[in-house]
């Protein structure tokens, strides 16, 4: 499954939907009008960053939530109400790096933080994600192996993007 995510442009809060791309259709000739909406996410205002991730039907799934006091940026998921783990993002010179302390998944990402890789402890690929440049707003393709793990890799892009967000 392919997800597809724009973020609004001079936005209040984060707050967008997240389309299910059909094979073959280029993310940059993507008719968000005509979409197929698979989740919603809501930004609440809180301290830190704060996401409410639901399903089509408005059904609340998962919730993201960033923890405010700690040195290096890191956030709590929280899937059907209990918190099943963390992503910490871990200090590196070059390359940027995030540690997931759930689901044996690691993280890695290309040098320009472009390009991300979530990988399980086999290190068979769970999704690659990628940012679509030379768009006014931030615009990524997530590419998940297994449908199952849509809304946990879902999350771990948030949390990146909120924290590069926060840095910038």
């Amino acid at each position: 499954m392919k997800l597809l995510f724009k973020q609004r442009f001079l936005s209040w809060f984060d707050s967008y939907n997240i389309y299910r791309l059909p094979e073959g259709v280029d993310p940059d000739a993507f008719d968000y009008s005509d979409g197929d909406i698979e989740y919603t996410v809501e930004g609440q205002l809180a301290w830190g960053h704060c996401f409410h991730i639901t399903d089509r039907n408005g059904q609340l799934l998962g919730v993201l939530k960033q923890c405010v006091f700690t040195f290096f940026p890191e956030f709590e998921v929280y899937v059907g109400g209990q918190l099943i783990g963390r992503i910490v993002k871990e200090f590196s010179f070059f390359k940027p790096s995030f540690s997931i302390d759930f689901r044996g998944w690691t993280m890695k990402g290309d040098f320009f933080e472009w390009d991300y890789s979530i990988c399980d402890a086999s290190g068979k690929t769970v999704a690659a994600i990628s940012k679509q440049l030379f768009n006014w707003t931030d615009t990524y393709v997530i590419d998940v192996a297994d449908d199952r793990d849509a809304l946990c890799a879902l999350m771990v892009v948030l949390a990146i993007d909120a924290e590069k967000c926060s840095i910038n």
